[in-house]
């Protein structure tokens, strides 16, 4: 499956559009890592629990719209974004989502 951010992929052209295909993963912090991300508040520098959480969500709401994507029949998605909230007050959400497409080779 190709997956660009972009509107068009380099040396294909668009066959047929499919329709948005998304992803969705909403992840808790645990208490454990709240408490490292309180105390790391105070001296500042990056919550690596947080960030592979997050890197982790993204991947995992990638597969499940490329999953999404293949389930339609596409093997492309092109302007494929990212977004992101908070759920209550200990769990984030990530949404991948772009549009499903086929896509064949310029001759």
């Amino acid at each position: 499956m190709i997956v660009a951010t972009t509107e068009n992929i380099a040396n294909y052209e668009v066959t047929e559009v499919l329709g948005p295909t998304f992803g969705v993963v909403v992840r808790a912090r645990g208490l454990g890592g709240d408490i490292m991300a309180s105390l790391k508040g105070l001296v500042g520098g990056e919550v690596k629990q947080y960030t592979q959480m997050i890197e982790d969500a993204r991947r995992q709401a990638m597969d499940r719209m490329v999953q999404n994507a293949h389930t339609m029949g596409a093997n492309a998605i092109i302007m494929m974004r990212f977004d992101s909230g908070d759920v209550g007050q200990n769990m984030s959400e990530i949404v991948a989502y772009g549009t499903a497409v086929t896509v064949r080779p310029l001759a």
